[in-house]
């Protein structure tokens, strides 16, 4: 196995993980994922399966990219999505508390009753300061990281190939 696949494999094997313990948290957990979790999960599926296509097809120099892509925006919406989980930023109205000051009692009555059933502005589950979404803002960048590593490894190996 190259150096490109071994380090394609990881990532891809690193997004099935973070997406396999996602739905540990929500079916084996009961933490019901918010909007933004499930946004998270999208990119992590797609490099599941960029992963699987860059190590059937040969010469595929651009999948590694797009499999950093994927890891960087499930990432990019990990940063996002923590960030309103401190108050730091507001998230979608959607998704969150918002601001309620200047609300008649109707309107606030309105907004209660909309709510979704769970809010991207809380924190369920923490470990060492961080949440699911800051944690998987960390993984999924390192993840990201490595997809760069791959494409880096597949190109050294295709000018070396051609300069032979």
């Amino acid at each position: 196995m190259t150096r490109e696949s071994t380090l394609v494999l990881i990532a891809m094997s690193g997004s099935a993980v973070l997406l396999l313990g996602a739905w540990g948290f929500q079916y084996l957990g009961g933490l019901a994922p918010c909007k933004m979790c499930i946004w998270q999960r999208y990119p992590h599926g797609a490099a599941i399966l960029i992963g699987a296509l860059a190590l059937t097809l040969p010469r595929a120099n651009l999948l590694p990219l797009l499999g950093a892509l994927a890891a960087l925006t499930t990432a990019g919406i990990g940063v996002f999505h923590a960030g309103v989980e401190q108050r730091w930023w507001e998230g979608p109205s959607s998704c969150s508390a918002g601001d309620i000051g200047g609300l008649s009692a109707q309107e606030l009555m309105d907004q209660i009753m909309s709510a979704p059933l769970v809010r991207c502005d809380e924190i369920p589950w923490q470990m060492f300061g961080l949440s699911m979404a800051g944690w998987n803002a960390v993984l999924s960048g390192v993840l990201g990281l490595l997809w760069i590593a791959a494409w880096r490894s597949g190109r050294q190996n295709s000018s070396s190939s051609a300069s032979q």
